[in-house]
Protein backbone atom coordinates (compact mmCIF):
# COMPACT_ATOMS: atom_id res chain seq x y z
CA UNK A 1 0.00 0.00 0.00
CA UNK A 2 1.40 3.62 -0.70
CA UNK A 3 0.79 6.30 1.52
CA UNK A 4 0.71 9.74 0.72
CA UNK A 5 2.65 11.97 3.37
CA UNK A 6 2.14 15.92 3.41
CA UNK A 7 2.37 17.90 5.75
CA UNK A 8 2.17 22.05 6.02
CA UNK A 9 5.69 22.58 7.55
CA UNK A 10 6.64 22.50 4.17
CA UNK A 11 6.16 23.91 0.60
CA UNK A 12 3.01 22.27 -1.46
CA UNK A 13 3.84 20.49 -4.47
CA UNK A 14 4.27 22.91 -7.42
CA UNK A 15 3.64 19.81 -10.05
CA UNK A 16 1.82 16.70 -10.27
CA UNK A 17 3.57 15.16 -7.03
CA UNK A 18 3.15 14.65 -3.61
CA UNK A 19 5.97 15.78 -1.11
CA UNK A 20 6.47 12.11 0.01
CA UNK A 21 5.24 8.19 -0.59
CA UNK A 22 5.73 6.39 1.89
CA UNK A 23 5.79 2.17 0.87
CA UNK A 24 6.03 -0.20 3.89
CA UNK A 25 8.67 1.11 6.22
CA UNK A 26 10.61 2.99 3.15
CA UNK A 27 9.89 6.83 1.99
CA UNK A 28 10.82 8.41 -1.45
CA UNK A 29 11.35 12.07 -0.43
CA UNK A 30 10.48 14.60 -3.56
CA UNK A 31 12.90 17.20 -4.58
CA UNK A 32 12.79 20.00 -2.07
CA UNK A 33 14.11 23.55 -2.89
CA UNK A 34 14.78 26.73 -0.63
CA UNK A 35 11.02 27.69 -0.84
CA UNK A 36 9.46 29.35 2.36
CA UNK A 37 6.43 27.17 3.49
CA UNK A 38 4.79 30.10 4.32
CA UNK A 39 5.43 32.45 1.64
CA UNK A 40 6.17 29.96 -1.12
CA UNK A 41 9.08 32.18 -2.03
CA UNK A 42 12.84 31.46 -1.99
CA UNK A 43 14.95 31.99 0.80
CA UNK A 44 16.79 35.06 0.25
CA UNK A 45 20.45 35.73 0.45
CA UNK A 46 23.65 33.49 -0.59
CA UNK A 47 23.07 29.90 -1.18
CA UNK A 48 23.51 29.04 2.47
CA UNK A 49 20.34 30.40 3.06
CA UNK A 50 18.30 28.04 0.74
CA UNK A 51 20.30 24.92 1.63
CA UNK A 52 19.90 25.79 5.25
CA UNK A 53 15.72 25.96 3.81
CA UNK A 54 16.24 22.82 1.89
CA UNK A 55 16.98 20.74 5.04
CA UNK A 56 14.54 22.49 7.13
CA UNK A 57 11.86 21.01 4.54
CA UNK A 58 13.21 17.44 4.24
CA UNK A 59 13.59 17.39 8.13
CA UNK A 60 9.60 18.50 8.02
CA UNK A 61 8.31 16.11 5.18
CA UNK A 62 10.45 13.10 7.57
CA UNK A 63 8.80 14.20 10.55
CA UNK A 64 5.36 14.09 8.90
CA UNK A 65 6.37 10.41 7.81
CA UNK A 66 7.21 9.49 10.79
CA UNK A 67 11.40 9.70 10.95
CA UNK A 68 13.88 12.34 10.92
CA UNK A 69 16.44 13.01 8.79
CA UNK A 70 18.71 10.77 10.53
CA UNK A 71 16.49 8.16 8.96
CA UNK A 72 17.74 9.36 5.36
CA UNK A 73 19.68 5.99 3.53
CA UNK A 74 20.13 7.80 0.15
CA UNK A 75 20.57 11.79 -0.13
CA UNK A 76 20.94 13.44 -3.78
CA UNK A 77 22.38 16.52 -4.09
CA UNK A 78 21.23 19.08 -7.44
CA UNK A 79 23.76 22.55 -7.86
CA UNK A 80 23.57 24.69 -10.69
CA UNK A 81 27.50 25.32 -9.57
CA UNK A 82 29.66 22.66 -8.22
CA UNK A 83 31.78 25.57 -6.46
CA UNK A 84 28.89 25.40 -3.28
CA UNK A 85 29.45 21.34 -3.18
CA UNK A 86 31.95 22.86 0.17
CA UNK A 87 28.90 25.09 1.77
CA UNK A 88 26.37 21.85 1.25
CA UNK A 89 29.25 19.67 3.03
CA UNK A 90 29.83 22.24 6.05
CA UNK A 91 26.14 23.27 6.35
CA UNK A 92 24.42 18.99 5.85
CA UNK A 93 27.10 18.69 8.71
CA UNK A 94 24.67 20.40 11.15
CA UNK A 95 21.75 18.96 10.42
CA UNK A 96 23.07 15.50 10.26
CA UNK A 97 25.41 12.92 12.35
CA UNK A 98 27.23 9.19 11.88
CA UNK A 99 26.46 7.38 10.15
CA UNK A 100 25.70 9.57 7.05
CA UNK A 101 23.54 8.87 4.55
CA UNK A 102 24.69 7.61 1.20
CA UNK A 103 24.96 10.31 -1.45
CA UNK A 104 25.19 11.62 -4.71
CA UNK A 105 25.63 15.49 -6.12
CA UNK A 106 25.25 16.23 -9.53
CA UNK A 107 25.51 19.08 -11.35
CA UNK A 108 22.73 20.58 -13.19
CA UNK A 109 21.99 23.54 -15.93
CA UNK A 110 18.71 25.01 -14.10
CA UNK A 111 16.23 23.73 -11.00
CA UNK A 112 12.82 25.07 -10.54
CA UNK A 113 12.16 28.58 -10.08
CA UNK A 114 15.50 29.10 -11.00
CA UNK A 115 16.91 28.07 -7.84
CA UNK A 116 20.56 27.16 -7.26
CA UNK A 117 19.85 23.92 -4.81
CA UNK A 118 17.50 21.13 -4.44
CA UNK A 119 17.58 17.68 -2.85
CA UNK A 120 15.99 14.50 -3.06
CA UNK A 121 16.19 11.72 -1.02
CA UNK A 122 14.83 7.79 0.45
CA UNK A 123 14.25 7.27 4.15
CA UNK A 124 14.30 3.89 5.90
CA UNK A 125 11.92 3.39 9.04
CA UNK A 126 12.61 0.38 10.13
CA UNK A 127 15.64 0.02 12.41
CA UNK A 128 17.98 -2.71 12.81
Amino acid sequence: MRQTIHTDKAPAAIGTYSQAIRVADTVYLSGQIGLIPDTMALAEGDISERIHQVFKNLSAVCEAAGGSLQDIAKLNIFLTDMSHFAKVNEIMAQYFQQPYPARAAVAVKQLPKDTDVEMDGVMVLSHY
